[in-house]
């Protein structure tokens, strides 16, 4: 696929510029900054663009070059790189959007199928949150949170920490070693016990039911 890179850590860029050659990816430009990104992919199309969450022109630079880029192309992919796994990166993530979009580590991209994989969902449209974080959201409840938690089971827990990685039914069967139609029972309870509305789109009910935790989550910190 076409990707555009935005890094202002030139080391990085470089090792992240030959990993993305190495999987066959066309690298159609990098930049050190925002600004020079957006200037890049209004002249070069791309399937997929990285940014570093922590870049000029700004220290939240790529969150705020993300929004220039989802407002001029809706349909480009944003992949967001951070040293950092922090709820509050990812609640302006999301807000920026709920498809073709991720938000991973840096140190947990440095393998070609790693690499690979979360492009590859990030074109197909899906969300790709990184699992500690993930993890840590539904794992740790405290204060408010812990009325909703406890009203899921261990198995439905599991079922949502995958679904907030941006994992599919599919891949959440794999992951737990069940069957597809196990799962979608799994989280038709979770949709039920968290509240969501049943005439909400599949798709919808699931970003509501990943966005119900982080939200809890920003309440409880």
């Amino acid at each position: 696929m076409r990707v555009a890179l935005a890094e202002d850590g030139a080391l990085f860029r470089d090792g992240l510029v030959m990993l993305l050659e190495a999987a066959g990816h066309d690298v159609v430009g990098c930049t050190a900054d925002g600004d020079s990104l957006v200037q890049l992919l209004a002249a070069e199309p791309a399937d997929v663009a990285i940014l570093d969450i922590r870049m000029p022109p700004e220290p939240d630079g790529g969150l705020v070059t993300a929004e220039r880029l989802r407002a001029a192309h809706p349909k480009l992919g944003l992949l967001f790189l951070s040293h950092y796994a922090e709820a509050h990166y990812l609640m302006r993530v999301l807000r920026i959007g709920t498809e073709a979009i991720g938000y991973r580590l840096k140190e947990k991209v440095g393998s070609v199928d790693v690499l690979g994989d979360t492009l590859d969902r990030i074109r197909d449209g899906e969300i790709v949150i990184e699992p500690v974080l993930a993890r840590r959201l539904v794992e740790q409840p405290s204060g408010n949170r812990r009325d909703v938690v406890a009203a899921l089971s261990p198995r439905e827990l599991d079922v949502l920490r995958l679904m907030a990685e941006g994992r599919s039914n599919g891949g959440i069967a794999g992951q737990l070693v069940l069957t597809p139609k196990a799962i979608e029972k799994h989280i038709a309870h979770i949709f039920t016990k968290l509240g969501l509305p049943a005439d909400a789109a599949e798709h919808h009910r699931r970003v509501l039911a990943v966005l119900t935790y982080l939200r809890l989550h920003q309440d409880a910190a």
